[in-house]
């Protein structure tokens, strides 16, 4: 399957196509795909000659750099028009996703937008067999589409949001933070937090707490909780675990355990935390991102097994907190990549059918690296997954997202992380928040949405993505988010 890729009329000669991956009908990625950029054309090779779509990293004028889809498209030795193929599955995304929210108010006017983009694909249909007039019709179409689709997206949910609102639909602890506890000794940074948040997420990462086997060391954890403990603040901790190299301890990872070993080690910890710190945390983030990070591979029944167990351990301490599954990369991407890793939906099933007793699933949502999982999404495919979590019967947190207020460079470069209508700011930080946090409470499901960084450090996930600047000053996205608190707590 190829794809011949155009800009302004013209085939291109240079594109690194980043963020590129194949999936199926049942969005699940592909495996043993092989995606490559040559004269002109994306060639995509896969194992089987079943229906795909591929999905990358792709330029919109006026709007930034955001990951599309194609739809699903079957094998064929006459190259598709790529300009063409993601403007379609965004046209047939917009369709659905009005018709599915029953959502049919005039748009602030935009209709008529709607109806230049749909006739100016239906000219480049019409000019197919001209391939570079139809691409400059079909990039104009996707132009007028994506500025449609933000605004449908974002006035659906800012009118769920507000009847939310009116109707007392939102806990005290429906907006958080996670914090840094090398920053927690700043006076000033302790105040900013409980200036905007009345819910905090202490980490906990096993590697740094039992780094020689048997020994703990609680040292980074406790003034934390002491401090925040004398508050009347909302407060969770964890991962208690997670399987990924910076969250295991080096003799673990040096040992050579089987999994039924690696197991009591894992519930042994657990217990040790929880029995320390139960009486006054809230929300227990169990286990995190063990449909991606597997860095045992783990086979389908342990990593139910290690998942039961974590749950197991938190009740078995004596908390009675709420207690958390956290899923990384609602879209899977990494799947296609990555060993030992099972699709987001494929493992909450498996989870829910297992009989595990737990008490809420978390999603991770980190945008702005050139990494699986992390290239930009549009607000429409924002909020067309967290559609897909309705159906499972568990309540859904939103945690550490991460949004930058600068343009980064490397893996953080808007060239390769994707960018919003232009290069990152302190302002459209602030605007993309607003308008994702709106759309994330508007689901009746979703019970809190936590942001993954209070201020800038050198060790973020996403570089400049805190709320406050490395000074802790307040940044405009802070404010914001204080803004929406006070909107929320006042009813």
């Amino acid at each position: 399957m190829k794809f011949q890729v155009f800009r302004d009329g013209n085939i291109v000669d240079k594109f690194k196509p980043c963020g590129a991956y194949l999936f199926g009908t049942d969005g699940i990625s592909v495996r043993r795909a092989k995606i490559v950029f040559k004269k002109g054309c994306i060639e995509c090779i896969r194992p089987n000659l079943e229906t795909a779509g591929l999905a990358l990293l792709w330029p919109v004028e006026g709007f930034g750099r955001i990951l599309l889809p194609t739809t699903c498209l079957p094998e064929r030795k006459r190259p598709y028009n790529l300009n063409v193929e993601i403007t379609r599955a965004k046209l047939m995304q917009v369709t659905n996703r009005r018709e599915d929210w029953s959502f049919f108010d005039n748009v602030e006017g935009m209709e008529e937008i709607s109806k230049q983009s749909q006739d100016l694909f239906i000219d480049a249909i019409q000019n197919i067999g001209d391939p570079a007039r139809a691409s400059q019709l079909a990039d104009e179409s996707l132009r007028k589409a994506m500025v449609y689709s933000e605004k449908l997206a974002v006035r659906q949910g800012q009118s769920v949001f507000d009847k939310r609102r009116k109707n007392h639909g939102f806990s005290r602890g429906c907006l958080g933070c996670r914090i840094n506890p090398a920053l927690m000794t700043k006076a000033a940074y302790l105040e900013r937090l409980l200036e905007a948040f009345n819910s905090v997420t202490v980490p906990i990462n096993w590697a740094r707490i039992e780094r020689r086997q048997g020994h703990f060391d609680f040292s980074e954890v406790d003034p934390c909780v002491t401090a925040l403990g004398r508050r009347k603040v909302i407060l969770s901790a964890g991962p208690l675990l997670r399987f990924s190299k910076d969250h295991l301890p080096d003799w673990l990872l040096r040992s050579g355990m089987g999994f039924e070993k690696i197991r009591e080690m894992a519930y042994q910890f657990v217990s040790k935390v929880v029995s320390r710190y139960g009486s006054v945390i809230h929300r227990w983030y169990a286990i995190s991102g063990l449909n991606t990070f597997n860095q045992f591979n783990f086979n389908f029944e342990q990593i139910l097994e290690m998942t039961r167990a974590a749950n197991m351990a938190v009740r078995a301490a004596g908390s009675r907190a709420v207690r958390i599954i956290e899923v990384s990369s609602p879209w899977g991407e990494y799947y296609a990549t990555t060993p030992g890793s099972i699709p987001p939906f494929v493992y909450m099933d498996m989870v829910v059918q297992s009989g595990t007793s737990f008490d809420a699933f978390g999603l991770q949502v980190r945008f702005g690296k050139d990494e699986s999982g992390m290239h930009l999404r549009d607000m429409m495919q924002i909020s067309s997954i967290l559609d897909c979590f309705a159906p499972v019967a568990k309540p859904l947190h939103i945690t550490d997202v991460e949004i930058p207020s600068e343009a980064g460079t490397g893996p953080f470069g808007p060239e390769t992380a994707g960018m919003w209508h232009r290069n990152w700011d302190q302002t459209r930080q602030s605007q993309w928040l607003e308008r994702f946090y709106r759309i994330a409470l508007s689901k009746p499901f979703v019970e809190a949405v936590n942001y993954g960084n209070l201020a800038d450090s050198d060790d973020s996930v996403v570089a400049h993505s805190g709320l406050l600047t490395q000074d802790n000053a307040p940044k405009e996205a802070f404010d914001a988010l204080k803004r929406l608190h006070l909107s929320i707590s006042k009813r």
